[in-house]
């Protein structure tokens, strides 16, 4: 009866003073893309952090931008960076202009290394003589 009671006792205390770390994953992105007279641009942000269950975390970022327009301008850029701690960030902008017409299109993503994923799209499009077309799509996984 002794060890019995021993053996559960140990038990017990083992599982009180290490608690199971389960595994985790989060995905999460945003996109976007604006056209208007002869021009378009489109952006994408994708990250995602995974904890596996001995608590190693592992953490993946990317980014990526297009833009096109007949006879103007266009051009595109991307930047991704580890920020501060276990953060890192992506960027990347896309316009195009053909005459007074342009589309524009920007994404930020921002993965916290085991806790979240962020991303925001901003889309914007003008021709001369008309209203500007806005858009704002934004999504957070934890």
């Amino acid at each position: 009866m002794r060890t019995t009671f021993a053996t559960a006792a140990i038990a017990a205390l083992l599982a009180a003073s290490s608690p199971a770390l389960a595994q985790k994953s989060v995905t999460g992105g945003s996109g976007g893309s604006a056209a208007a007279g002869g021009t378009s641009a489109s952006t994408v942000g994708t990250g995602g952090t995974s904890t596996s269950a001995n608590g190693s975390t592992g953490s993946s970022i990317a980014a990526g931008g297009s833009a096109a327009a007949v006879d103007g301008k266009a051009q595109t850029g991307v930047s991704t960076n580890k920020g501060n701690g276990p953060v890192m960030n992506s960027n990347a902008r896309a316009q195009a202009h053909e005459g007074g017409a342009f589309s524009r299109s920007h994404t930020r993503t921002k993965v916290k290394a085991g806790e979240e994923v962020g991303s925001t799209t901003k889309t914007m499009s003008h021709v001369p003589g008309s209203k500007p077309t806005m858009s704002t799509t934004s999504t957070t996984a934890r």
